[in-house]
Parts: structure tokens; C-alpha cells; sequence
């Protein structure tokens, strides 16, 4: 007797967030991103000054972002721990020029923030579940791939967005098929506050 009746549910899911902070990127921001001295890394541009949120210039960046971020502690990871920005740095993809796949290390939630005008067709990030050496490769067949089995998603940016994401996984950036720059600010972040239980031993203050 055939199958009837079956159900597929979700497990577990892998989130990102985007948010709006249009209104509080100013002019005067943008000049002074696109002003920062830049250096070659590998195939694009990225800030010679690895903190630049820790400019005075970028503090009403910086206190945006952070928003963010609280709001990613608190309502998708459902913590009380405060996510602060780490390292943070301005890149450049030019014409033609992509961003390979790659994870950040020693960092909970990295995040991208797309400050300026993003050049059409705007280049996306995609986000790869697998960064890890695979022995067996199957892959779902044309006209059946779904959020359960899709090994890749892409999300388009918009100007003004923060995306926000978990370190560990993998992205890359399409490549740039305008004839303009693509800027970005990426950056890393960390726990800030009390991880564990005093009794149960396991206490960290960070």
C-alpha cells in the first residue's frame, strides 16, 4: 500500500538579519569612508585601518550598528550578553572583481553594511552551508531544490542595509559586472558579559 500521507519539518535554521540604517548614514560619513587610505587584498581593496568604527568621525555609524546588533542578541539568539563590534574595515571590489568564500575567525556575528550607492546589477552575497571538506557530493536535481536541500542562498543587498550573519559561515561576493566600485564595511563581532554558571564552575566574565 503507497504512502498516503507524510510531513516534512524544519530542524533547525540558519539565520541572517537586514536592517535599515539609511537615516543614519550622512554624507559626510560616506566622504570619509571612501577617503580611507586603502591597500591591496588579494583581488580587491580593503582599509589599511583594520577599526575604523573606532573613529570619531563614525560614531553615529557605530551607535546604528550596534542597534543592530542588540536587536540580533536579544531576538535571534535570545541572549542577554551584549554582541560588540570588534574589528571593522572598509573594502572596495572593483569592476570585474568578486570576493572568494571564507568564514571569520574569533567573531559570533559578523556583519556587512552597504553605506553608499551599490552599483546594477548589484553583485550579492552568497552563503554557502558547507565550509568543510565533503566525501560524498549529491546534489538536488533541477526543479526540486528547496530550504531543506539548497547547498547555497543568495541575498541581494540594498543601499543603507546592515546584513548580519553567523561568523562560521561561508560567503562570497558575486562578481562586479558594473562599470563602478562596490563599497562595503564589514566587520566582526564578540560576546561582551557573563558566559556559564558560578556553581556549576563553567563561569567566564568577558
Amino acid at each position: 500500500m503507497p504512502i498516503t500521507k507524510h510531513e516534512v519539518r524544519p530542524l533547525f535554521a540558519e539565520p541572517y538579519m537586514r536592517a535599515d540604517l539609511s537615516h543614519a548614514i550622512t554624507p559626510e560619513h560616506v566622504e570619509f569612508i571612501k577617503n580611507l587610505k586603502m591597500i591591496k587584498n588579494q583581488v580587491n581593496y580593503i582599509s589599511e585601518n583594520l577599526y575604523i568604527f573606532e573613529e570619531p568621525e563614525l560614531a553615529g555609524i557605530k551607535a546604528a550598528v550596534q542597534e543592530a546588533l542588540d536587536i540580533y542578541a536579544r531576538e535571534v539568539m535570545g541572549i542577554s550578553q551584549r554582541l560588540e563590534v570588534t574589528q571593522s574595515w572598509a573594502l572596495m571590489n572593483p569592476p570585474g572583481v568578486g570576493m572568494h568564500g571564507h568564514t571569520h575567525s574569533n567573531s559570533i556575528v559578523s556583519g556587512a553594511l552597504y553605506y553608499t550607492e551599490l552599483p546594477e546589477p548589484v553583485a550579492g552575497m552568497i552563503f554557502d552551508r558547507f565550509n568543510a571538506y565533503r566525501q560524498l557530493e549529491f546534489f538536488p536535481e533541477k526543479g526540486r531544490i528547496n530550504i531543506y536541500n539548497t547547498t547555497k542562498n543568495i541575498v541581494k543587498p540594498k543601499t543603507g542595509e546592515v546584513i548580519l550573519f553567523s561568523s562560521s559561515l561561508e560567503h562570497l561576493v558575486e562578481t562586479n559586472l558594473s562599470d563602478k566600485p562596490r563599497y562595503t564595511v564589514a566587520f566582526n563581532t564578540f560576546l561582551r558579559g557573563k558566559l556559564g554558571s558560578y556553581r556549576d564552575v563553567s563561569e567566564l566574565v568577558v
